[in-house]
């Protein structure tokens, strides 16, 4: 879809018009999907996230501003759904955590083509571990790091995307980084 098309589409969305949204839906549900996913860490609840987004999406579609991006402003919703959803379950964690504190939080992965028993072992370690690493990161640390590395975006898009100023976002990406390096040191000595 071209950029005159999406205006129109969009255009017809905000009017009301349900195959118009559909449309839009279409267009940018694996993407949604993709970040929803790659915050929380599960596919349910990714799969939540995007409902529950494009939801919010809907009724506040009168709110969006035409001058927008509406990429950006549906990725603000998918970045504050994931974020919501990950302190709920942060703040559940903490209260069944008194209880029986050797739950694992490791997520599972899809597997990876891989030459070898040994190398698919080695790769869902390091999957494991990853996923234990950004699951220990705050929830907004966790978007930053999302948005900046998985998806590619640009410090402003992010800082759009979180409602932060740039040097927040910067120091946001930072932190996630940093603490992700200590988290993840035990990998590269075994590498070596």
């Amino acid at each position: 879809m071209d950029a005159t098309e999406a205006a129109a589409v969009l255009a017809r969305a905000r009017q009301g018009d349900s195959d118009a949204f559909r449309a839009l839906v279409e267009t940018h549900s694996r993407s949604v999907f993709r970040l929803a996913f790659r915050m929380t860490g599960n596919e349910q609840d990714a799969e939540d996230v995007v409902q529950e987004s494009f939801l919010r999406a809907y009724r506040q579609l009168g709110r969006f501003e035409s001058r927008a991006n509406f990429g950006t402003w549906l990725y603000r919703i998918v970045s504050n759904c994931s974020v919501d959803l990950m302190r709920s379950k942060q703040a559940r964690h903490d209260q069944v955590r008194g209880d029986s504190l050797d739950q694992d939080g490791a997520v599972e992965l899809p597997a990876v083509d891989a030459p070898g028993p040994e190398r698919v072992a080695q790769s869902a370690e390091i999957d494991r571990r990853v996923q234990h690493a950004l699951q220990d990161l705050s929830p907004l640390e966790r978007a930053a790091f999302t948005l900046r590395h998985y998806e590619g975006r640009s410090i402003e898009e992010i800082s759009a995307t979180l409602g932060l100023g740039t040097s927040a976002a910067k120091h946001s990406v930072f932190r996630a980084v940093k603490k992700l390096r200590v988290a993840l040191a035990p990998l590269r000595s075994q590498a070596s």
